[in-house]
This record gives structure tokens, sequence and C-alpha cells, in this order.
């Protein structure tokens, strides 16, 4: 276990002095580049702990209250893509990093379809890295009026557990999908462009020319439904109604 005496830049997402530590998880099995995140997030004024393995660490994960999980993919006792999808069906609200050797297309997609919020491969700079944490960390936190709970009609959405609720109906959704629902829901009745939630949600990962965004809408609307709130401004975007 790693931790700061100072209160470091990360923290002032979350209050700046005074407030509750950051807490993160790292789950990686290379000693050097478990004790380097270590140091290097712990310098940042957050509370960091280390697994070494797959099975510890998601135990980990699920006794304890963490805000991110830093995860590598290829771990001993319990593989990578194993305790992604574990965690994304039990602890749905928890931002995962993904930290790995595996630089493939088809295991990148493959750890976001499981509910990964970010991925990032080896090797890596410690500077991005910390750019990643901080939008991880930044996405997490409630909104500005303290709220826990968006509500936009009768679409609600949960951003503790990172449900959502239409008419009352609970719908599961991956990671990214949350993530779009949430930009479009926080703010009714204004058009989204789909180069706003690229870079907002999806950040790094695409280019521009991606087709994720309509991807992810499209599923969006199978999930909710015939009632979905979500409409299509032609040329603009993208907006739910506020009733």
């Amino acid at each position: 276990m790693t931790e700061s005496s100072s209160v470091g830049h990360l923290q002032v997402i979350f209050g700046g002095v005074g407030s509750p530590a950051v807490r993160v998880l790292v789950i990686e099995d290379e000693p050097r580049i478990r004790a380097f995140l270590a140091r290097g997030l712990a310098a940042e004024g957050l509370h960091v702990d280390e697994s070494a393995d797959g099975r510890s660490g998601l135990a980990r994960a699920f006794e304890e209250d963490y805000d991110l999980v830093i995860l590598d993919l290829l771990l001993p006792e319990l593989d990578g893509l194993s305790v992604l999808r574990a965690l994304h069906n039990s602890r749905p609200g928890l931002p995962v990093l993904v930290l790995s050797a595996r630089s493939d297309l088809p295991t990148k997609l493959r750890g976001f379809e499981l509910g990964a919020s970010d991925y990032l491969a080896k090797p890596f700079s410690f500077d991005e890295l910390l750019a990643r944490v901080r939008v991880q960390l930044k996405r997490g936190t409630p909104p500005k009026n303290g709220g826990t709970v968006i509500r936009a009609g009768t679409l609600v959405l949960d951003l503790t557990t990172r449900r959502a609720h239409l008419g009352g109906t609970v719908i599961d959704l991956t990671t990214r999908e949350f993530q779009v629902l949430r930009q479009l829901a926080e703010h009714p009745d204004e058009v989204i462009s789909r180069e706003r939630l690229l870079s907002e949600v999806w950040g790094y990962h695409f280019e521009p020319g991606s087709n994720v965004v309509e991807v992810c809408i499209r599923r969006l609307r199978q999930k909710l439904g015939p009632d979905a709130p979500i409409q299509t401004v032609r040329h603009a975007g993208y907006r739910v109604s506020a009733t």
C-alpha cells in the first residue's frame, strides 16, 4: 500500500484540501511497473493499493471502495479480461483503465466491450497515463449540483451504480453507452454533436472519421426500446428531450 502525505493535483477534482483521498487500485504483476505506478500516483496525492494477480485484485476491488482501477491483462491466477468482465457485472460504476502490452485492435475492442473505460498500451508515458487518469476521475464525479441522479423526462441515470432507468425499467448498459447517454441527459434539449461525443467519451481512441458514435447510439436505441428518448438532428448531432 502506498499513500502520499501531501494533497496532490488530482485530489482537486474531488474538492481539494480536506476532501477524502482518491483511491486507486493497481492490478499489475510486473513489480517494477507496479511500483512505478504506485509512486507516481501517490506523488499526485492519490491513495494507491496494489495487487500482483487477477484473483486477489478482483477480491480487493469487491471489498474496498475505489474511484479507479488500473488493470493489466496478462495476469497470473485470473486473466485481466476475466477481471474486467466480473467488475463490469458487479461494479458497473467503477472506472477501469486497462494498461497492457497487448495493443492489437481486437483485444482493445474486446476490452471496451467488457466494460473498460480506457485502454493504454505499454510502453507508455506517465504523463499520458496521468492525463487519462484525470479524465476518468473527472467523469466519475457527481454533477455540479451535487446530485448523483440525472433526470431527463422518464430517463433516469444513477451515477453511483452507473445504471439507467427508463419508465421504471432498469437498462443494462456498457460503460461507453452510459457515458454517451450521460452526456446527452446532462444537457436535455441541447443538440450534442458527434464530434463532441467522440471527444468527451472516447478521447484519444478513435479518429474523427470513425463511426463508433453512430454504432453506440444504435445500440442504445435497441436497448432502450421504442420509447428511446434519443433524437437525431440531421447534420447536427443528437439530443435527449427534457420532458
